[in-house]
């Protein structure tokens, strides 16, 4: 699926990273090759460049972005705020918001959080019309709440396809998900409510199982 050159992010661009902490430098240094090695010791990503450098196949796309206008002592103010995804289509999502005056700016700050926000996703197949074995959907129902948006993701037979919207569809994609059934109640066209309540449903599936 092709998608706008503005929507993905060129890493040969980017600053070489130089790791600041310590799991940082043992991760450089080969010390950490896994994420799941760290998700085991339980500690604490603090730099994206961790990310980066051990899901080397993630890529980022930005979901929305939007004006924020507000009134202040000096007049009007603008900002923007943007939502980026990242995801590897094989088990890892994280999303991100940020915001800035200028859009560039705005975008740089979500995709650093995106990249912050990256969280394991189990994928399985839990309907009962499919009980193979392959990881097409996801083991059992979750349930995820973010602002007044409410996000339940059922598990659906091998061949489905994603029963969702356009961007929540985006996003189980990007997660990795094949086939799905999807509820979504409130305002989902308020992406950083939307985009919170899916990630929380989805964080579920590892947390729970």
């Amino acid at each position: 699926m092709s998608r706008p050159p503005q929507q993905r992010r060129n890493r040969e661009e980017e600053a070489p990273w130089i790791p600041q902490t310590e799991l940082g430098h043992r991760v450089a240094a080969g010390e950490v090759t896994s994420m799941n090695e760290i998700l085991e010791n339980g500690s604490r990503i603090q730099e994206a460049g961790i990310i980066k450098k051990l899901l080397t196949d993630l890529e980022t796309e930005v979901v929305s972005v939007g004006m924020i206008q507000k009134m202040t002592a000096n007049g009007q103010s603008t900002r923007f705020r943007a939502i980026v995804a990242a995801g590897n289509s094989n088990g890892w999502l994280g999303i991100g918001q940020g915001k800035s005056r200028q859009i560039r700016v705005a975008i740089e700050k979500a995709t650093n959080h995106a990249y912050l926000n990256v969280n394991p996703i189990k994928l399985g197949c839990g309907s009962w019309e499919c009980k193979c074995d392959q990881k097409h959907s996801i083991p059992f129902k979750v349930r995820g709440r973010g602002g007044s948006v409410t996000i339940e993701i059922f598990p659906a037979p091998r061949g489905l396809g994603l029963v969702a919207g356009g961007k929540i569809r985006r996003l189980l994609e990007l997660a990795g998900l094949k086939d799905a059934w999807t509820s979504a109640k409130g305002s989902t066209t308020t992406m950083s409510s939307t985009s919170t309540a899916l990630l929380e449903c989805l964080r579920q599936t590892f947390s729970q199982g």
